[in-house]
């Protein structure tokens, strides 16, 4: 079946293949179309939000070439002449004709709207909120409609965890719910709902004392940044604390039956049911750092916290890969500079596969250009491996709960700041080029056969013998040692660092 992705890196996939969309412009089309939501779009509207400010001559015959070659990769059998039948024609414009199934976002959108029995709003949502891969549209932040939408949508995913976690405290799961909203309300402050519940979840816990610190908290950061005190709903909530009112306890029918209740399974694809009074599954973690040291201490830490299973380690961006396939963890902590094959590398390769783990990127130094290059990536977090365990354990919960572990206004300041740059890597002779392209040369340049190459992105030897020759088209040059060449007077790589 044709889908397509926008919670996260941006793709169009039939059934486990990626397509190939073109450029960063040409695959805008489609998200733009993807953004209308099955409405048509004027021509002229997509002339002026693919080139806000001013279009290019020829932005008419532009647009209808990159229609043209995106209904190739959408319909690849679909003969010349015949109507297309995904991204259509609608005068005056185009749009794209896809069911909700299809559409990562439009799922997710249906999914929070949904109105139920906390079971089925604890279910449905868990589900949704596991579409997630990483910021969305980030591939476009250049572009005003898709920092818009992106905006619109983060705000749908805020709503959706606290959506679900409200239905988790109804279910009787105020326990389990604890670590995931204390990770919400740290990376959201201003969110009064965040510290509700997790006020709430404490108290339930039996945690009075920690439920009113929460409050508290609150009420600090609220008149330091604002200059506001708690609203009336959560100075309600803490004088019924204080009262210990009995309308704060778990509802009697949840008590009564919180032992023997489970969820119905939901309607719609990839949702798969839960148990709604289990306790959350243990979280299977794979490490992969080429410092035997960190890789030590991350393990005392993953055993030392309940929840946590390290199930695999890595020294190198193939390893990673490799256990990851072995051993299909929930989360992946992963260095950013590692040698045979680097971490941002091994973390595209793992979230283009399907139903991929969360994937926390670490590093020794926070710089904006790491931190970019993995936002790009589609990854859950970054960390720097000088962080104090709470903090990573912090990180992971925040990944497990399908939350931001990056603040937004961050994410939004380092996105602006790389506006219009394909890879802040990327050499200037080379920023036509997409981050897989860029991998492959990398690879290339390494000396690497296309069997070796195959063997370290886990894909077959005809599609790097494909991709290598696209590269060498893209580029106009005739072989392999001119691709070599290409990649060291570019200053892609260089013969003191080969570590990608």
């Amino acid at each position: 079946m044709l889908t397509f992705r926008a919670l996260g890196p941006f793709q169009a996939r039939h059934g486990d293949v990626v397509l190939d969309l073109g450029g960063q412009r040409q695959m805008a089309v489609l998200a733009r179309l993807l953004v209308a939501g099955g409405r048509a779009v004027p021509v002229s509207m997509l002339i002026d939000e693919l080139w806000p400010g001013e279009p290019p001559a020829q932005a008419l015959s532009t647009i209808q070439g990159y229609v043209s070659r995106l209904r190739r990769a959408l319909e690849p059998g679909r003969a010349p002449r015949e109507e297309a039948e995904v991204l259509v024609s609608a005068p005056p414009g185009y749009a794209l004709r896809a069911t909700s199934d299809q559409v990562d976002s439009w799922r997710f959108e249906s999914a929070v709207k949904m109105e139920g029995e906390p079971a089925r709003v604890w279910e449905r949502l868990d589900g949704a909120l596991a579409l997630w891969r990483g910021p969305a549209l980030a591939e476009f932040s250049d572009l005003p409609w898709a920092v818009t939408e992106a905006g619109r949508l983060e705000e749908l995913r805020l709503i959706a965890v606290e959506r679900r976690a409200d239905a988790g405290l109804l279910l009787g799961q105020s326990g389990g719910l604890v670590a995931d909203l204390e990770a919400h309300a740290s990376a959201h402050p201003l969110r009064e709902e965040a510290w509700r519940l997790l006020a709430l979840a404490l108290y339930r816990s039996g945690r009075q004392g920690d439920a009113l610190g929460a409050l508290r908290r609150a009420r600090v950061l609220l008149r330091d940044e604002l200059g506001l005190d708690l609203s009336a709903t959560l100075q309600r909530l803490e004088s019924d604390m204080l009262s210990q009112a009995a309308h704060l306890d778990p509802p009697a029918a949840v008590k009564e039956t919180a032992s023997i209740r489970t969820a119905e399974r939901p309607a719609g694809p990839g949702i798969s049911p839960v148990s709604v009074t289990s306790a959350p599954a243990e979280l299977r973690v794979v490490v992969a750092d080429d410092q035997a040291l960190v890789r030590t201490g991350l393990r005392v830490v993953l055993d030392s916290e309940p929840g946590f299973h390290l199930v695999a380690e890595a020294e190198n961006g193939e390893q990673a890969i490799a256990a990851v396939r072995e051993t299909s963890p929930d989360l992946v902590l992963m260095d950013i500079q590692m040698p045979r094959l680097d971490g941002l590398t091994a973390a595209r390769r793992i979230l283009a596969d399907e139903s991929p783990p969360k994937v926390i990127m670490m590093t020794t130094f926070g710089t904006d250009d790491n931190l970019y290059a993995a936002l790009r990536a589609g990854v859950s977090g970054f960390v720097l491996k000088t962080s104090a365990p709470e903090q990573l354990i912090t990180a992971m919960r925040a990944a497990q709960a399908g939350d931001a572990l990056i603040d937004p206004a961050v994410t939004t300041r380092l996105i602006a700041s790389f506006a219009g740059r394909t890879d802040p890597s990327a050499p200037p002779g080379l920023a036509g080029l997409g981050d897989a392209e860029l991998d492959l040369m990398k690879l290339v340049a390494r000396g690497l056969t296309n069997q070796q190459i195959a063997a370290t992105l886990s894909i077959s030897e005809r599609s790097v013998s494909q991709s290598v020759s696209k590269l060498l088209d893209h580029l106009g040059l005739f072989d392999r040692a001119q691709l070599v060449v290409s990649a060291y007077e570019s200053g892609l790589v260089n013969p003191g660092h080969m570590g990608g």
